[in-house]
């Protein structure tokens, strides 16, 4: 906790924006930090619950409360040890997790939450720009090799826990860098590269080695890595896209979130994508079909290519400003929430169904809708056309890709088709083979992901040494 009676006396206070006219003009993070001053206030209003429920929303299990309390205390640098002991990347998380965390905090009640994301990120940025964060060389290696199949929040986390007991870890990724999703799936102005990097570096001197442009059963037989490695963790996440079995599909103009946001994110970065068509909202119309968080980074980035006019359509209806806290606290709440990007000048469609993509001569010219009743059925009646040259289709995503490893190997799945393991053991139906993240639960969040890594990193390690001091 923080100062007993803080909570009464400071108020809420969270990190503030870029006025949008400016941020859309580039794609640079654009929060404005608190000062160190107001971070430790804020860290004053964790109160003396009895029952940290931030604990329970927190994927990671962070021990919100005491490093609140440290940083109250002025203790930035025990506050970095304690929050880095259970989250192997909290500059991630702190910039980009919908914290959950806070919709538990017992604060939340009366709507106004400790900012435990803000402080998260404080921390992180510190430790970095203090020089507290160093390579956690292992004194011995074990002998053991263990392959990790994908460089997402999973895959990372694994192979730096994995790394940091002594293991000899290679990361097999088949894009260009690290990172995955968090590189090339999250927009700059959410996140940008410079963290996955410097922690890649640390990563490497902590004896992690990665192999890029290497496509497992695509460019390398998956079989090869069985074969060569004492254990091997598959964590390629889960990119197919859902097909919303729309007529129009085929028209040019029409495409899917991932290959929009991919190529933006690798242009950004400066990756030649010179042999590719560009895919671009510059100068369009621009419907996003979709209400989540890729939805929105769809949004943001056509905004940012200048687009002319970005719409999003959600077949759910508008959600309460306010949820029944009696009735669904601390659990995650659906309630009406405005993104940054939504901010920046979208419309917004509510209970809107898509019937259909429409086109001339070939290309996309507006998206056919029409409103919905209770059940999400189309309305007679109700139908009507939105201008679009650029239709982003953005609803989830059905399970992994199955492109490559898994048509190479018949791993047993569940029913959503992902890689079954269960999150005692992390084992899959082909032995010595594990399985963490997306590609094992389903898309999810990047904290999801991390608390995976770690605790898939944990069972390779007892696998393979007969015990282990990993935490869970």
């Amino acid at each position: 906790m923080g100062k007993i009676t803080g909570f009464l006396e400071i108020d809420r206070q969270e990190q503030k924006y870029a006025p949008a006219s400016d941020r859309v003009r580039h794609f640079r993070e654009f929060t404005i930090p608190l000062d160190e001053r107001d971070t430790e206030k804020q860290a004053a209003r964790c109160m003396d619950c009895g029952i940290p429920y931030c604990h329970t929303g927190c994927p990671v299990n962070n021990q919100i409360p005491d490093w609140n309390d440290l940083v109250y205390q002025g203790n930035w640098r025990d506050a970095a040890i304690n929050l880095h002991s259970t989250n192997n990347f909290p500059e991630f998380t702190g910039r980009i997790c919908p914290a959950p965390c806070e919709e538990a905090c017992t604060l939340n009640l009366e709507n106004v939450p400790v900012t435990i994301k803000t402080i998260e990120q404080a921390i992180a940025d510190r430790a970095w720009t203090e020089g507290w964060i160093k390579p956690q060389v292992p004194e011995e290696k074990t002998g053991k090799t263990v392959a990790v199949v994908g460089s997402g929040s999973a895959g990372l986390a694994a192979a730096q826990q994995l790394a940091r007991v002594g293991h000899e870890v290679h990361v097999f990724e088949r894009h260009a860098k690290a990172g995955g999703l968090l590189r090339y799936g999250i927009p700059d102005f959410k996140m940008e590269k410079h963290p996955i990097d410097r922690r890649v570096e640390q990563m490497e001197a902590e004896g992690v080695t990665f192999h890029y442009n290497v496509d497992i059963g695509v460019t390398r037989p998956f079989r090869s890595l069985v074969d060569a490695y004492d254990a091997v963790l598959l964590a390629g996440g889960a990119e197919r896209p859902r097909d919303p079995g729309l007529p129009g599909m085929d028209l040019e103009g029409a495409h899917y979130a991932m290959p929009f946001l991919i190529q933006s994110n690798r242009r950004v970065g400066g990756e030649d994508i010179s042999g590719e068509a560009p895919l671009v909202a510059t100068g369009k119309h621009v419907v996003v079909i979709g209400g989540g968080d890729t939805a929105s980074d769809c949004v943001g980035t056509s905004f940012r290519q200048g687009a002319l006019s970005v719409t999003q359509l959600d077949i759910r209806p508008v959600p309460p400003e306010q949820e029944d806290k009696m009735l669904v606290w601390p659990y995650w709440p659906t309630k009406f929430r405005t993104s940054s990007s939504q901010a920046e000048g979208a419309a917004r469609e509510f209970s809107c169904a898509t019937l259909g993509i429409v086109g001339e001569k070939g290309k996309v010219t507006g998206v056919k809708c029409a409103r919905v009743n209770q059940k999400r059925e189309p309305l007679p009646g109700t139908e009507f056309i939105i201008k679009a040259d650029l239709v982003l289709i953005a609803i989830g995503f059905a399970g992994p890709e199955e492109k490559g490893l898994l048509e190479e190997t018949a791993f047993e799945r569940d029913k959503r088709s992902n890689v079954k393991a269960n999150t005692d053991d992390y084992k899959t139906s082909v032995p010595k083979v594990f399985a963490a993240g997306d590609i094992r639960k389903g898309q999810s969040l990047v904290v999801w992901a991390i608390r995976e890594g770690r605790q898939a990193a944990r069972a390779i390690d007892e696998f393979l040494m007969g015990e282990t001091e990993l935490p869970r």
